[in-house]
Parts: C-alpha cells; structure tokens; sequence
C-alpha cells in the first residue's frame, strides 16, 4: 500500500490521473473477473443439483443448459479484460498506453 502512493499518476495530454484511482480501478476489475465467474458457476452448480433432486429428466437437462450457458458466461466474463487488452492494442497501435496499463495491471 506505500508503494502505492508513491507510485506517479498517469497523464493524458495534459491531464493527470491519480494512482490511488488507477488502483481503485483496477481493484473493480480484478473483483469483477474472479468474482463474477465464482458466482455464475455456484449458481449453475445451485440450479444443477436441484434439477437432480427433483429427479425429472426434463428439468435436469434444463439445468444441464442453464449451467452450461452460465458456464460460458463465466468464461466471457474472465477473458474480457484480455480481449479488450489486445483490441485496444490492436486500435492504439503505438500510443503510449501507460494509463491502461497501469489499470490492468495495478
């Protein structure tokens, strides 16, 4: 955390961004790509098992697609910062790209 707030801001242009908000951000994304996919799949595991127990074939594999497509989800969820990574990349070319990389990567 003191390392932290030494850390320089960035700038764009000619305006400054703190580091406490490039950690803060990046905070929110690092919760919102674990704890996300965490989620999707207890609950896809949830509705699963209570297909299961309820013991009727048509409900088990509604779970079964509910939980694959949460499954999937979760997955898009957890690579979006990557796939966003690389289209900014792709668009940004050679600008200098301090700022979202102080923001992925803390």
């Amino acid at each position: 955390m003191f390392f932290q707030i030494l850390a320089p801001a960035c700038t764009i242009g000619t305006a400054t961004i703190d580091s406490k908000i490039t950690t803060l951000v990046h905070n929110i994304i690092l919760i919102i790509q674990i704890g996300v996919p965490i989620l999707l799949v207890i609950w896809g595991m949830l509705d699963l098992g209570k297909a299961v127990i309820a013991q009727k074939d048509d409900e088990i594999k509604a779970g079964q697609k509910t939980f694959i497509k949460r499954l999937i989800a979760a997955a898009i969820v957890f690579f979006v910062v990557v796939i966003v990574q690389f289209v900014v990349s792709l668009v940004g070319g050679d600008v200098d790209q301090s700022c979202w990389t102080a923001i992925i990567n803390g």
